[in-house]
């Protein structure tokens, strides 16, 4: 039997096709809204717009978690049955090589990828484990420190401390 993922309206659908008449039914799969947003930004950015890809870039910009490959494939495995953990792994590669995504190396365990690729940085909380980006930071300094005779291509500013929700917690715990 074949199945068929159709895009219509920013929702896809499943259909499978029946062999006897050859037509295709909806097969009642949880459907899942891509926004064109994503799909612009792959575009913007050179890359060929696929369901796949347009879910995992949609899921990127909508979800500020700055997610693992783990937590993207658990989200959307259940709307794109046909998504792998590989096709998740290969595709925010992709994103990063051609920059429409960042690869965050905070986190020594995971890789984390985030969406928002303007200039910023990111706080981890070393209890909670959350990531939140910090964007009133300068680099000015930072790139005036590069030797004379390099060629700076990246600057990635990371904190590691307490986010204020784990040091309320504390306090209330203390007191």
């Amino acid at each position: 039997m074949k199945e068929l993922i159709v895009k219509i309206d920013n929702k896809v659908l499943y259909l499978r096709q029946n062999k006897k008449c050859n037509n295709y039914k909806f097969i009642g799969r949880p459907m899942i809204k891509l926004s064109n947003e994503a799909q612009n930004r792959l575009i913007q950015y050179g890359i060929k717009p696929s369901v796949q890809r347009i879910a995992i870039m949609d899921y990127l910009l909508s979800n500020k978690t700055h997610p693992t490959v783990d937590e993207i494939y658990l989200a959307l495995h259940p709307f794109i049955p046909t998504l792998s953990k590989t096709t998740v792994y290969n595709t925010l590669s992709l994103f990063v090589d051609k920059g429409a995504a960042l690869c965050l190396g905070i986190e020594l365990k995971n890789a984390r990828f985030d969406g928002d690729i303007s200039s910023h940085g990111h706080f981890l909380c070393s209890d909670c484990g959350d990531i939140h980006d910090v964007f009133d930071i300068s680099t000015e300094g930072l790139m005036n420190a590069v030797p004379e005779g390099f060629v700076l291509e990246d600057i990635h500013v990371y904190y590691r401390g307490r986010c204020k929700e784990c040091q309320a917690r504390t306090c209330s715990v203390n007191n």
